[in-house]
């Protein structure tokens, strides 16, 4: 299919730039990726739906490569509310009536939440290394995966911050290591990504996420509203395929078990044995073949 189209939309916050493969009439599939990543991991997954008759449609989000927000005096957000927000007025922006929901990691996050508040605009939802209900300072995280969390602890740190801030490829190259350790990747792959790390705001929205999502950070208020809806996670009235990797480095696939009661249709998890945290980059195949899945039962 050769490179994508890169394009850009203005939300009411950002101007989104994101790319796009296919046929501009095709049916829309929308891949939302998380920290450190960018659109270029859909890359190998976008090709073969673009090829199976799909419109994939993959942003840039807050904070990475170039998109941008409008306002610099907006509030470096990275509270799972405001990427859930983003991604409802991204599609909002594109005119996107109903399509197919792709979310990795942070994407995964903002794509439940999208979900969950509108299931008549979402035909069908693949959800990629992060179970549903898993936001909550409060939950309980065994031994193994407190100790897997060790860089959200440390950027509840000033020190945190600053590493994260004056050796930020370095920083995330190591995270792609030990989150995917049966993982080869070249240099040249992490590299056309970690250009998306050098965005201004990039370290302000990692930072606020993390601290956020433990309660030692303040929201920004445009999002109380939407937090206080999202305190008890609304159930999911959308099919949902959710795929864990088994040699994930980062979340231990035992934090997506027993999250059936969350979902009213069709729910399926899988876990890929050998897999680590890039399950996109990882297994390729195996991601377009349970999207083309999806999208044959439901009907998207």
């Amino acid at each position: 299919m050769g490179d994508a189209m890169v394009k850009k939309v203005e939300t009411s916050r950002l101007e989104v730039v994101y790319e796009e493969r296919g046929d501009p009439d095709s049916p829309p599939i929308v891949l939302v990726h998380g920290f450190p990543d960018d659109a270029k991991t859909w890359d190998r997954v976008s090709e073969p739906l673009a090829e199976a008759g799909y419109r994939t449609i993959s942003p840039y989000v807050r904070g990475y490569g170039e998109t941008r927000f409008r306002d610099g005096n907006v509030p470096r957000s990275g509270q799972i509310a405001a990427l859930g927000r983003d991604l409802i007025e991204f599609t909002d922006a594109l005119d996107l009536d109903r399509f197919v929901l792709v979310g990795h990691d942070w994407g995964a996050r903002a794509a439940y939440i999208f979900a969950s508040l509108h299931p008549e605009r979402v035909s069908s939802l693949v959800a990629l290394a992060v179970g549903y209900g898993t936001n909550s300072p409060d939950q309980r995280l065994s031994p193994a995966q407190t100790q897997n969390y060790w860089y959200q602890w440390f950027f509840n740190m000033e020190r945190g911050r600053k590493e994260l801030s004056e050796n930020r490829r370095a920083f995330c190259g190591h995270l792609w290591r030990v989150w995917s350790p049966n993982w080869d990747f070249s240099d040249e792959e992490f590299e056309a990504t970690a250009r998306s790390f050098d965005n201004e705001d990039f370290v302000d929205i990692a930072i606020h996420s993390y601290r956020h999502r433990w309660a030692s950070a303040e929201g920004d208020p445009a999002y109380d509203e939407l937090e206080k809806r999202l305190e008890n996670p609304p159930k999911i009235h959308v099919p949902t395929t959710l795929i864990m990797g088994g040699a994930d480095g980062a979340t231990l696939p035992e934090t997506s078990e027993g999250k059936e009661g969350f979902f009213t249709k069709e729910y399926e998890r899988r876990v890929l044995p050998g897999v680590g945290h890039f399950i996109q980059r990882e297994a390729p195949e195996a991601v377009a073949e349970a999207i083309l899945g999806r999208v044959e039962r439901d009907g998207g």
